[in-house]
């Protein structure tokens, strides 16, 4: 579904489309009259009467082909609950037959700032339809024409239509079946973003083999597909300073390997992927709206198979760190590619800190459900920084715990260390803490378990079921709330 927003200085009493009016939570609508025609004040007033003004959002229709929509806000409003009510009223305007409307931002009189501009955000996030393989797709455009004063400005315009792109490009690759987006046609359309302004570099089998990415290559070695580590850059400073570093997981379909899953759900490994598809989303964002920093993205790019060049359980394979690891479950797969991937990002371009993304255990789930991602870390400033940036946004974060003492639950007899714990229970932790052995010069670091997160089969507040795109405006927040 398609949506135009249009900004306009014109605005007549007399328009023939629906017009959009914000009110106070009380509904005292006498702040309308100098918006909207005396007869359709009077038919208002009279009607809102007989409403529940317990909802956020009343519709009077003034005729059959013209309604005037009230959106009550209340006095302490945070951002996202306005960008909720968007989502809220898209929902309401879905199936209407009525195309176009007005919003009058003059009518907003509370001073947080932006309102229209989240009320729009959240309405186009909720929009989002993955309909790309479907024969009959919904044609439908809405067109909103916003007048007034209260309009965003051009550089937040472009900001939120940055964010929303990137977080569409997150759900658009998340989205797509794994017989498309294996990892040779995924590193193709990432070449594409230099367009954005990315710096974009591919490492191919060859390289990584020469790089000695043992692990991460070992993942993909099954696949007829190829493997590949794909770095993402935006410089957004004229300065030479430390970049910002961002690195995902992208198995692009994960069957398990040898250690093959159940058949049940194995249909939804397609978005096991979805870690690099945050943290791409992510960069093109930063990209589109000039972000004053500098970034680095970094993902690991491999499809887990069971062919017959396969790994193996009881394989021991050499990390690009040096450390070895024994394997004695392929379907622990995505630290062993976000393993050499951690060590590659800190050694090359020496970050400020790392932040990794993955659907990297099952145990998330069974923990936090679907409300908020683990957090692992080594730092309390970055934990803070993501954890404030996630409440804003509402793409929330709760911390768990690492300490040495689940070590001997990952140290194996034959190796530096086994990818999994066979001992049993705290499955998300043991996954961080293997990870945290990676970073080898104490950069800050934080880990983000997205497993629960990335994909929805209900829809969300600002989604509407389907990939989520969580992630990046996560992340979004915590570089312009802290490091722009």
């Amino acid at each position: 579904m398609s949506i135009l927003i249009n900004y306009k200085k014109n605005f007549s009493k007399k328009t023939s489309s629906n017009t959009i009016l914000f009110v106070d939570e009380k509904y005292n609508i006498s702040g309308l009259k100098k918006h909207i025609l005396s007869s359709e004040y009077k038919f208002i007033s009279d009607l809102i009467k007989t409403r529940d003004i317990k909802k956020k959002i009343l519709t009077f229709d003034l005729s059959s082909k013209k309604k005037v929509i009230l959106v009550s806000l209340k006095k302490n409003i945070t951002s996202y609950d306005v960008e909720n009510l968007g989502a809220k009223f898209y929902d309401q305007i879905k199936n209407n037959k009525q195309s176009e409307y007005t919003l009058n931002s003059d009518t907003v009189s509370i001073k947080l700032k932006n309102i229209v501009g989240h009320f729009l955000h959240g309405l186009k996030l909720k929009s989002y339809s993955f309909e790309k393989y479907k024969s009959k797709k919904t044609k439908k455009k809405f067109s909103i024409n916003v007048i007034g004063k209260n309009i965003p400005s051009y550089k937040d315009q472009i900001k939120f239509k940055a964010i929303e792109d990137g977080t569409f490009y997150t759900r658009d690759l998340v989205s797509e079946p794994g017989n498309i987006l294996h990892p040779d046609e995924y590193a193709k359309r990432l070449n594409y973003l230099k367009k954005d302004g990315l710096k974009v570099q591919i490492y191919d089998e060859k390289k990584l083999k020469k790089l000695g990415m043992n692990t991460l290559l070992g993942v993909g070695q099954g696949s007829i597909r190829g493997s590949y580590l794909v770095t993402l850059e935006w410089k957004g400073l004229k300065d030479s300073s430390k970049p910002l570093a961002f690195v995902g997981k992208g198995v692009c379909f994960d069957t398990g390997g040898i250690s093959l899953k159940p058949a049940k759900f194995m249909e939804d490994m397609t978005y096991d992927m979805a870690g690099s598809a945050v943290v791409v989303g992510l960069m093109k964002s930063l990209a589109i709206r000039k972000a004053k920093i500098n970034a680095v993205g970094v993902v690991g790019l491999v499809e887990n198979m069971p062919g017959g060049n396969a790994q193996r359980p009881g394989d021991i394979v050499k990390s690009y760190s040096g450390k070895t690891v024994e394997i004695l479950n392929t379907d622990a797969e995505g630290r062993l590619v976000l393993a050499d991937a951690l060590t590659y990002t800190e050694e090359k371009f020496k970050p400020k800190f790392i932040v990794d993304l993955a659907t990297l255990t099952g145990a998330i789930i069974v923990s936090l459900g679907s409300e908020y991602a683990g957090l692992f870390s080594n730092d309390n400033k970055l934990s803070n920084q993501l954890i404030n940036a996630g409440e804003n946004v509402q793409e929330k974060v709760w911390r768990m715990p690492l300490n040495k003492n689940f070590d001997k639950l990952i140290d194996s007899k034959n190796a530096d260390m086994q990818n999994i714990n066979y001992v049993g229970g705290a499955g998300s932790t043991t996954a961080a803490q293997f990870l945290q052995r990676f970073i080898l010069n104490k950069t800050p670091w934080a880990h983000l378990d997205i497993a629960g997160m990335a994909f929805s089969k209900y829809g969300g507040a600002l989604n509407s079921g389907g990939a989520t795109g969580y992630g990046v405006r996560l992340l979004n927040k915590l570089i312009e709330d802290n490091y722009e």
